[in-house]
């Protein structure tokens, strides 16, 4: 009786912390602001997982171009252009506020590189040529800097992958 309590409690554990995760999701999804992300280059294909894009934003690789590196996970501070593509800023600091146009979005230091948790995008096999293309990775972020991969975009800051019609 007691070993039975223990696997259904466990069980429960965990069916709440996968509740929890997807509502959480959600809740970016539904109510975050779209903002755009320029892509650097990256190998498109993995054999053992299928299609997918391995993402790398130019933003991550901020502090090769004179930033310094984060040492400890944060939040980075970008600034919005007329099309919704963020450019760094700086890396916030706490009791700092936002200016216009400023977004935070959060990252974690993992092997000595910045990650925003959105590092692949998986697509249908076959359909990687309507991925060639993508030049922007769309986030939708919260105020706190949690943010979700919605999707890639082009040159032109249009959609890519949507249903052909």
């Amino acid at each position: 009786m007691k070993r039975g309590a223990v696997i259904f409690g466990g069980l429960a554990l965990v069916l709440i912390a996968m509740v929890a995760l997807v509502v959480q999701k959600e809740a970016v999804l539904a109510r975050g602001q779209t903002v755009l992300l320029q892509l650097a280059p990256v190998d498109p294909r993995s054999l053992i997982q299928g299609d997918y894009m391995v993402l790398d934003y130019a933003i991550s690789q901020s502090w090769r171009e004179g930033h310094e590196a984060p040492q400890e996970d944060g939040n980075v501070v970008v600034h919005l252009d007329e099309h919704g593509v963020g450019t760094f800023v700086r890396y916030e600091k706490s009791g700092t506020a936002l200016a216009p146009g400023e977004v935070r979005v959060r990252f974690r230091v993992r092997n000595s590189r910045m990650r925003l948790g959105a590092e692949s995008f998986f697509f249908q096999e076959g359909h990687a040529e309507r991925y060639e293309q993508a030049r922007y990775g769309e986030l939708r972020v919260m105020d706190n800097g949690t943010s979700v991969l919605v999707g890639l975009r082009d040159e032109k800051y249009q959609p890519l992958g949507r249903a052909v019609r």
